[in-house]
């Protein structure tokens, strides 16, 4: 059954995959291409004008990899074939690139069997040009130091350093491969303190007036004393698949760009003992105004092997 479920995702993730690329991609002119310089389009990226002129942006195809795109500024793509923007959701693979700051709360009842968990995260996503870009995690987290005791501990948790890379970027779909490195900022008492190395394959798409699909699948590898043996971590099989659908336009605020969608993920154990974690997360998210953004979602368990009952989010998002 544990296996299934692994397979299920990957016959998914594969699936959209190919109905994706499948899709006739929009013709685009490629004569006249600046040339930023990778300095300059560091600097144009993170502080230039990246939405005003959506003409300057162009499709990148995964054959041109190495070659197109590192001295180019990354510019905000346009809305999909169907319509719908790239944007970020609650518990989904991202697959597209952005240039905001997020932060988000976390309510998690009945943590570990053990009172309930409060954690809450600034992300930060910084273009540097078409072809990559950081993500930056600050957490946040409070809960019971353990069995019996009644007092929280709060302290910073483990920080992220996300390194992204667009492999391929159509009107229609997006790709990246995407590296998370984790560091052991975080106290054991908060189940924190973990050392890992997170390797993920992501994907967007809309071809179909406001649907949209994207999710990924990965590996999260945990390392060291700590990680491992004190805190309890194991390597694992990730996998995330998201649907969503757009029902009104940008302008529409405070419920502009409004969008009601499902992720599921799966967390499967490859090493100790044999674990399987699949929880369903239904979430909205809308725009306010002036680009800002609210995000709301609540994450269920729906397997045996959970680690709360569940996990109410909520996000406030900043576009810049």
């Amino acid at each position: 059954m544990r296996s299934n479920c692994a397979h299920l995702f990957t016959c998914l993730l594969l699936a959209a995959g190919v109905l994706s690329t499948s899709l006739p991609a929009v013709a685009q002119t490629t004569s006249q291409i600046s040339d930023d310089g990778f300095f300059g389009a560091m600097g144009k990226s993170l502080t230039g004008d990246v939405y005003g002129d959506p003409s300057r942006w162009r499709e990148l195809s995964l054959g041109n990899f190495f070659t197109e795109g590192w001295t180019r500024a990354w510019v905000s793509p346009p809305p999909g074939g169907g319509g719908a923007p790239r944007q970020g959701w609650l518990n989904s693979f991202d697959g597209v690139f952005y240039r905001l700051a997020v932060g988000t709360y976390g309510y998690a009842h009945n943590f570990l069997d053990n009172g309930n968990q409060h954690s809450g995260v600034l992300q930060l996503y910084l273009p540097l040009n078409e072809r990559f870009e950081f993500r930056l995690d600050f957490p946040v987290v409070s809960n019971r130091a353990g069995a019996g005791e009644t007092d929280y501990d709060t302290n910073l948790g483990d920080m992220q350093i996300v390194t992204r890379f667009l492999l391929s970027e159509s009107r229609d779909f997006t790709q990246s491969f995407n590296i998370a490195f984790r560091a052991p900022t975080g106290q054991t008492d908060n189940v924190n303190g973990v050392a890992a190395i997170t390797p993920t394959y992501e994907f967007w798409t809309n071809f179909w007036q406001g649907l949209v699909l994207r999710g990924g699948a990965g590996f999260f590898v945990p390392y060291g004393h700590q990680s491992i043996d004190e805190v309890g971590a194991r390597a694992s099989f990730v996998a995330n698949f998201a649907a969503g659908y757009y029902f009104t336009p940008h302008t529409a605020t405070p419920f502009g760009d409004l969008v009601f969608y499902l992720s599921t993920n799966l967390v499967q154990t490859i090493d100790g003992p044999s674990k399987t974690s699949v929880s369903l997360t239904p979430g909205m998210r809308t725009h306010l105004g002036r680009d800002w953004y609210l995000l709301l979602g609540v994450e269920v368990p729906v397997t045996r092997d959970k680690g709360f009952d569940y996990q109410v989010l909520g996000a406030l998002m900043k576009v810049f």
